[in-house]
């Protein structure tokens, strides 16, 4: 089964919760996935979220070999503790997760130029794995110039846009939350494969991931 990448339109837009929502789904079909959170900055609730959705048994250091105390940019809380992001070593620890586990959903920090290294961004790390990319949309207004920037720079950097997840962050729809979706299909020309309102915790699975 395909493992994918897991990006989204800004910060704070619902990556982790519709990651884990796609590996529960994932578990409840009886799938092994296993999600893979390779940096955390601030704190490692992402990833013990992703444990809880899968294997509570399983080491949080396989699921998130570097844990950042700073709850800024990777790059920048990595500096705070004089340390550097290796891009070997973050996918050496997705490929010990690829070995035991699969499909493996990848959540990126931030958005998808969040620096995480000098000269070096998350979009890089994606190119490094070379997986095709969930992107979250975060159903707010702006959703629409966010979301058509980074599909285009997806695409840009060779990757495939596999699917779109629009993810509504209030419960109260206004004229943007009720029109972006027609808007990012229209101009990006993919599909939104899934749209969750807010508080919904299920997801179809496999219209997300095609499996």
């Amino acid at each position: 089964m395909q493992n994918f990448f897991i990006t989204g339109t800004d910060t704070e837009i619902g990556k982790t919760y519709v990651t884990t929502a796609l590996l529960r789904d994932l578990r409840r079909r009886g799938i092994p996935a296993m999600g893979y959170k390779p940096m955390a900055c601030g704190d490692r609730s992402d990833a013990r979220a992703m444990r809880d959705a899968t294997d509570p048994s399983v080491s949080l250091e396989l699921i998130n070999p570097l844990y950042l105390r700073a709850a800024t940019a990777p790059y920048i809380a990595a500096t705070l503790e004089n340390k550097t992001i290796s891009l070997g070593t973050l996918i050496e620890g997705y490929e010990r997760v690829a070995a035991a586990y699969g499909p493996v959903l990848v959540e990126g920090a931030g958005g998808w130029e969040v620096p995480i290294a000098p000269g070096v961004t998350m979009a890089d790390f994606a190119v490094a794995l070379g997986l095709p990319v969930i992107l979250v949309i975060g159903n707010k207004l702006g959703a629409v110039n966010h979301a058509l920037m980074t599909i285009k720079g997806i695409r840009e950097r060779g990757l495939s846009c596999r699917a779109l997840v629009l993810n509504h962050l209030q419960q109260d729809w206004d004229t943007a939350a009720l029109t972006n979706r027609q808007l990012i299909e229209e101009f990006s020309g993919l599909s939104v494969a899934a749209e969750l309102i807010h508080g919904q915790s299920d997801i179809d699975s496999q219209a997300v991931l095609g499996f």
